[in-house]
C-alpha cells in the first residue's frame, strides 16, 4: 500500500528539479547576504550577473560547511581583493574585489579566497602562521573555480552561460599549472625547506600557490572538510609557535567530529597530531 501511494504521488522530473532548485536558491539567500554597493561601476557588468556568479561561488564552497555563521557582505568592484577588518555600522563584511565587465573567472577566483578568509572568521590577531590562512584561501578559490565548471556544464546561472564552464575549469588550472610544487611531490619535504620564508611572508602568492596546490586533492576528495575550517581561528590571540602547536589549538577547539580531518592535513605538511 505504502509503495502504490508512493508512485501515485510522485511528481514527474522536471518537477522535482524545479522544486530543487528554487530550495537551493532559497539556501543560497539564507547562507549568503550579498550586499552590492549600489552605483559602483562594474565595468559594463550588470549587478545581478555579478551577483549571479558570486552566489554560485558562495553555493561551491559553503555549502560543504552549512552550519557555518556567515555575516552580510558589502561588496565592491575594486581597492581588493581584500576583506577589511572594520565592519560597516550594520555588522557586514567589507569586501573588495579587483574585477570588472564579464570576466567571471576572475571573480569567482577573488571571491572564492575572500569568502574562505570570512569562513575562518579572520581577525586581527598577530601569529606566525598567517600564510596558513592564506594558503587555505587560496585552495578555497581553486576549489570553488573547479566545482563552478562542473556545475555550470548543466546548471548555469543562466543558460546561455553553459559555454563558459570550460573558461572557470581553464583559469583553474593555468593557476595550478604555475605552482612550484607539482605533483608527486612532496608537501612535508618542500614545507621544511620553506618554514621560515612562510613564516616571514605570508601573502607570498606563489608560495601559498604550492600549499594550495598540494592540498586542494584533500578538499576535493572530502569536501566536508571545509566545515572544519571555521573553527582555524577559534582559539584567539597566541604568541609565535610552531606550526604543530598551531594545529593542535585548531583541533582542540573544532568540533571532535572535525579531529580527523584536521590530523589528515596536519600529515600532509609531515606534523603528526595524535600521540
Amino acid at each position: 500500500m505504502a509503495g502504490a501511494l508512493v508512485v501515485g504521488l510522485m511528481a514527474p522530473t522536471w518537477a522535482l528539479g524545479t522544486v530543487a532548485a528554487a530550495a537551493d536558491a532559497e539556501s543560497d539567500r539564507r547562507a549568503l547576504r550579498l550586499l552590492l554597493v549600489p552605483d559602483e561601476d562594474w565595468n559594463g557588468a550588470r549587478p545581478q550577473d555579478v551577483e549571479a556568479v558570486l552566489r554560485s561561488a558562495g553555493r561551491a564552497l559553503l555549502r560543504h560547511a552549512p552550519q557555518a555563521a556567515i555575516p552580510p557582505l558589502e561588496i565592491r568592484p575594486r581597492g581588493g581583493p581584500i576583506v577589511l577588518f572594520e565592519r560597516t555600522p550594520t555588522g557586514a563584511v567589507r569586501m573588495h574585489l579587483n574585477t570588472g565587465g564579464n570576466l567571471w573567472s576572475q571573480y569567482a577566483f577573488q571571491f572564492g579566497h575572500e569568502l574562505c578568509h570570512v569562513l575562518c572568521r579572520f581577525d586581527r590577531d598577530r601569529t606566525a602562521h598567517k600564510w596558513f590562512e592564506e594558503s587555505l584561501c587560496e585552495t578555497a578559490s581553486l576549489f570553488v573555480l573547479r566545482r563552478m565548471a562542473e556545475e555550470w556544464s548543466h546548471d548555469p546561472p543562466y543558460p546561455n552561460w553553459r559555454t563558459y564552464a570550460p573558461r572557470l575549469a581553464d583559469y583553474a588550472e593555468k593557476r595550478l599549472a604555475a605552482s612550484p610544487l607539482h605533483a608527486g611531490d612532496s608537501l612535508a619535504e618542500w614545507f621544511r625547506a620553506h618554514h621560515d620564508r612562510l613564516v616571514s611572508r605570508p601573502t607570498d602568492r606563489e608560495q601559498n600557490l604550492a600549499v594550495a596546490s598540494a592540498l586542494l586533492p584533500l578538499f576535493e576528495a572530502r569536501p566536508s572538510r571545509w566545515a572544519a575550517v571555521e573553527w582555524l581561528n577559534a582559539g584567539g590571540p597566541q604568541e609565535p609557535r610552531p606550526f604543530r602547536e598551531h594545529l593542535l589549538d585548531w583541533r582542540r577547539h573544532a568540533p571532535p567530529a572535525h579531529a580527523a580531518d584536521i590530523e589528515a592535513i596536519a600529515a600532509a605538511f609531515g606534523e603528526r597530531l595524535s600521540p
